[in-house]
């Protein structure tokens, strides 16, 4: 009998932790607020369209591989769809679902005109070559080619993928297609029709997102103790960012573990350390965990790692007055509720993290008209968008007294069931 109650006790936290699970959750509960019926959750609640493919990859040793790999599309009723591909071991259909999911709310947040897509392919691309990483990349474009492209779907880099990785993607599609088509992917170098600002968009997003949460709470940025979990691309922009605005940087973790010091941290050297993982903590004996980083007395949190990191075992010790998510899904619906009840402002991920497709769409924008803007430009209509999606989200939020997560997600929705409720599909 204990065994029973212990695995209905792991079958429960799993669904709370179920990604998928908690966005249809949160879905439903802002169609509810806006009005709709039930049939418009019933189309919006998965991808309207998703593809398993299996790529055999010849490794170095002269063995085949095969690899899976999948996409997911989420719903073109407003206009092609747009999301990442991620390389990662732990890929599953179940996140790729969630997350093209969460690709339409951020497109819809910033007012894009796209829908939410999503790819990733299960390896680890820390123990392969670069020409094995090549030709991965090059055989998932040749198994997701036909329902691709520049008006269908566009990718863009995500979790362990990078410029590299699109241009080689870009290059096969351009094979297949016979025409070079830099519209298909973005992300992209700036010699094959990359944008400016496009590698550091979502920790500008984000960093715009952790000033004008600031302003709401009264708190100056400068000087302000910060904490960003997790040293990827996103993060160790976000430390930079922070610390050349003055504020300062006392903890900073990657998967190996976390560094933390009231005093503040030299993101300098540290950015000058990491390596291209980045990952820097193994070189540092006194170190903390991830979980006790959370925990720390701070000003502004930043979740900037995985998903599931804030859940009901601790979102009552996060001593943070804000927390900014960075990362897509890292903090659980029963974390939210509980952050929200203490007080905390919390600036959701559909938005916090949605200046990475903003830019990605000015760099399809660009590809399509043949003409680029500079740094500058970029960044100025960055901050345009951000903020006034920042404003209409906390606006909504204090109207309709729901939290920062639920009306972002009244405001995400709406434009693709609009879209769906006059092309005559619901």
């Amino acid at each position: 009998m204990v065994a029973d109650k212990n695995s209905e006790k792991s079958i429960h936290n799993n669904d709370k932790l179920d990604v998928l699970k908690s966005t249809q959750t949160v879905i439903r509960h802002a169609l509810e607020k806006l009005g709709y019926p039930e049939e418009v959750y019933e189309l919006l609640r998965e991808p309207i369209r998703f593809l398993t493919v299996k790529i055999p990859v010849r490794m170095d040793d002269g063995s085949v591989k095969i690899f899976t790999g999948y996409r997911a599309q989420h719903n073109d009723a407003v206009g092609p769809t747009k999301g990442g591909i991620r390389f990662h071991p732990e890929v599953s259909e179940r996140e790729v679902k969630a997350l093209s999911i969460w690709m339409s709310l951020k497109c819809g947040i910033v007012d894009l005109p796209y829908g939410g897509g999503k790819g990733g392919i299960i390896c680890d691309p820390r123990n392969m070559s670069f020409r094995e990483l090549e030709r991965l990349s090059r055989g998932y474009v040749r198994a997701i080619s036909q329902i691709v492209g520049p008006t269908k779907d566009i990718p863009a880099p995500d979790v362990f993928t990078n410029s590299q990785i699109m241009a080689w993607m870009m290059d096969e599609y351009s094979r297949i297609d016979e025409f070079n088509s830099p519209g298909f992917i973005t992300g992209k170098p700036l010699v094959l029709g990359g944008s400016h600002g496009r590698e550091s968009a979502t920790a500008k997003g984000v960093t715009i997102c952790i000033r004008e949460a600031a302003k709401k709470k009264g708190i100056k940025l400068e000087g302000a103790r910060v904490i960003v979990q997790g040293f990827g691309n996103a993060g160790s922009y976000l430390a930079k960012f922070m610390h050349d605005a003055g504020a300062n940087v006392i903890g900073i973790s990657d998967a190996y573990g976390a560094l933390h010091n009231p005093n503040g941290l030299d993101v300098d050297y540290l950015l000058d350390r990491r390596d291209s993982f980045g990952t820097v903590t193994k070189l540092f004996k006194n170190t903390i965990t991830n979980k006790e980083l959370l925990e720390q007395d701070c000003d502004i949190l930043v979740p900037a790692a995985i998903e599931n990191q804030i859940t009901e075992d601790n979102a009552y010790d996060i001593k943070a007055r804000i927390v900014v998510e960075a990362a897509n899904g890292p903090t659980t619906l029963e974390g939210t509720r509980i952050l929200s009840e203490r007080g905390i402002l919390l600036v959701p991920d559909v938005l916090a993290s949605a200046g990475g497709v903003t830019v990605s769409y000015f760099e399809w924008v660009q590809n399509n008209q043949g003409y680029y803007w500079t740094e500058e430009e970029v960044e100025e209509k960055l901050e345009k968008v951000m903020v006034k999606s920042f404003n209409n989200i906390y606006d909504t939020a204090e109207m309709r007294r729901v939290d920062m997560r639920l009306a972002a997600y009244m405001v995400g929705v709406r434009k693709m069931a609009e879209a769906s409720r006059f092309r005559g599909w619901i």
